[in-house]
């Protein structure tokens, strides 16, 4: 039989036997190979398990079975591309580190809401294996880097592109601005007399005077006595998806304010702006030159601090700080412009040298200090406000763009590798 006869294709009569093998071994103790996949194997005991999640998942969505046959051969279908991924991920070199995995499962378990260690006991008490889980994840995150490193390749994204995007429907409202606020509603019924009215006004009032001098607006309104309120977060919101009632008032908040109380058939509004994001938006830069010296085999740890220590006398002294950088910077992307690094975000920078840059005055020199890079010398030059709206949403709008076509650009790629890799259904 040729490799190409022998590559993956879906028959009934396989499919049906390997159905009735499954539920006869539900009972019967056994593990075949039911695929050869190159150079690795798929067993039943591996189909099963994974069976067993498929249908759980399929029971706590409420949603109904299909049919024996099509769930084994799909479930079937994905282990094969599982492997089929998984080997070239070894041939790649792709490991995902312990340090990886485990900040992998401390997302999880922030997700929900606990510590590391309060989710393993959670997932223990009821019978779960955590370090199950935290193969399930390395694997998951393996398939997430092959995917990434064989599609992100195939995505071009044009500027034209980008301007389309953005004129449309859907990227008008990607730019609209976006609110985060909570909300408390002190109720009053329709019958409610002009005394019990004005009362409840009174006490909305008070309680606004209270969060606008300094008080916590979460813990005011729980700790009401004499009302309940009702309400909450009502997280992310654009502005047409805000209650009309806010529409006009929220948009004209600081974020962490509270606007004053607001009246409606239903009873009086109180509302904070958590925090906002889009529209404007205004970045700090600086600009910097730095000096960077590095140990060798012919200038220990020691020495070179101590070059770097006469370089910033030096240039204190009154010497021309580019020039030294010309001479003696061993930063090859920025001696040659006198140690000018340009315009500077944040966040661009390794740690230590961020943070002795916003220490450091304008035009002033920093001492000398260390990062993973050797010994630098810095000095600021210019402080600015830099308006990166449209920047921030020509990223938005690609990063949008890229995930569509990444999506339909990977089942392409899926399609392809498995028409390529020799599989023998057993």
């Amino acid at each position: 039989m040729s490799k190409k006869s022998c590559r993956l294709h879906w028959l009934l009569a396989p499919v049906l036997a390997l159905a009735s093998f499954l539920s006869v071994a539900e009972t019967v103790l056994l593990d075949q190979v039911v695929a050869i996949v190159e150079d690795d194997i798929v067993l039943a005991s591996e189909l099963r398990d994974r069976l067993d999640r498929v249908v759980a998942g399929i029971e706590a969505r409420g949603v109904d079975k299909p049919a024996q046959e099509d769930l084994v051969r799909e479930t079937l279908d994905q282990l094969i591309l599982e492997s089929i991924q998984l080997q070239r991920a070894g041939r790649a070199g792709v490991r995902i580190s312990d340090a990886q995995l485990n900040a992998a499962m401390g997302r999880l378990a922030a997700q929900n809401q606990m510590d590391l260690a309060t989710f393993r006991q959670a997932l223990e008490s009821e019978g779960q294996s955590y370090q199950a889980m935290r193969e399930d994840i390395r694997r998951e995150l393996t398939l997430q880097r092959v995917q990434q490193g064989s599609v992100n390749g195939r995505i071009q994204i044009t500027e034209q592109e980008i301007d389309n995007f953005l004129i449309s429907e859907e990227g008008r409202y990607l730019a609209e601005e976006e609110y985060h606020i909570v909300h408390a509603l002190l109720p009053l019924t329709e019958t409610a007399s002009q005394q019990e009215t004005d009362a409840a006004q009174a006490y909305v009032n008070n309680l606004y005077e209270k969060i606008k001098s300094g008080g916590d607006f979460e813990q005011l309104v729980s700790a009401a006595n004499q009302y309940t309120f009702s309400g909450g977060d009502l997280g992310w919101r654009k502005r047409g998806a805000l209650p009309s009632l806010f529409s006009e008032v929220v948009p004209e908040l600081s974020v962490g304010a509270t606007a004053e109380p607001l009246q409606s058939a239903s009873g009086f509004h109180l509302i904070k702006l958590i925090d906002m994001r889009g529209g404007k938006t205004m970045v700090d830069q600086t600009r910097a030159s730095h000096i960077l010296v590095k140990p060798s085999a012919i200038r220990n740890e020691e020495e070179t601090r101590q070059l770097a220590e006469q370089l910033r006398d030096r240039a204190v002294a009154g010497e021309d700080f580019a020039d030294l950088a010309r001479e003696y910077s061993e930063d090859i992307g920025s001696a040659a412009e006198g140690g000018d690094l340009g315009w500077v975000n944040p966040g661009q920078m390794v740690g230590e040298f961020e943070n002795m840059m916003n220490a450091t005055e304008l035009e002033g020199i920093s001492a000398p200090f260390k990062s993973q890079y050797g010994w630098h010398v810095l000095t600021v030059t210019e402080r600015r406000a830099e308006d990166m709206t449209n920047t921030v949403l020509r990223n938005m709008a690609a990063n949008r763009l890229h995930q569509r076509k990444f999506d339909a650009e990977l089942q392409v790629w899926l399609q392809e590798i498995r028409d390529e890799a020799f599989v023998d259904m057993k």
